[in-house]
């Protein structure tokens, strides 16, 4: 079976936001049913995390005042990334696994796009599509990202919304 990559299903000019922004600008942004998710690129444009629909359920349930936390302190990272040359099947294998909906795409270290499950899923089949969440629920600790964000420095992408 030939098998097609995730490349012409990306979506090139996918939504970015810096780590800075406030999260209710980033919010306003995905009221947009056209913006899936909000990739979050650093200021040499490298892909440090992203956020969804979901970080922001988990803002709202835990934070008394949403509106003036930053983007950094709410988007899943580190984040799964994948290749423009990846196939659509791994694809939805590694959102699988990591519960996620939305995989950043980069080629040679440089953001490109982003894929999604729902831009895939005329291509796989109904069990590949199947996606849960897997582990606890998303938790906002503004203080501890914040530190880890100043000190850390980022690592291999591995979660996402």
């Amino acid at each position: 079976m030939i098998e097609t990559t995730i490349d012409p299903v990306l979506t090139s000019d996918a939504a970015t936001v810096s780590p800075d922004l406030p999260a209710r600008e980033a919010a306003e942004t995905l009221r947009d049913p056209s913006v899936p998710a909000l990739v979050v690129l650093d200021s040499g444009d490298d892909v440090v995390g992203i956020v969804s629909d979901s970080d922001f359920v988990a803002l709202v349930a835990e934070s008394p005042g949403p509106g003036h936390v930053p983007v950094e302190a709410i988007m899943s990272s580190p984040v799964r990334t994948v290749e423009p040359e990846t196939p659509m099947g791994l694809a939805a294998d590694r959102m699988n696994e990591a519960g996620v909906k939305h995989l950043p795409v980069v080629e040679d270290g440089e953001y490109r796009g982003l894929v999604t499950l729902e831009a895939m899923a005329p291509f796989l089949s109904r069990n590949r599509l199947r996606v849960a969440w897997k582990g606890d629920p998303i938790h906002i600790d503004t203080d501890e990202r914040s530190e880890t964000a100043e000190s850390d420095p980022p690592s291999d992408r591995a979660a996402d919304s």
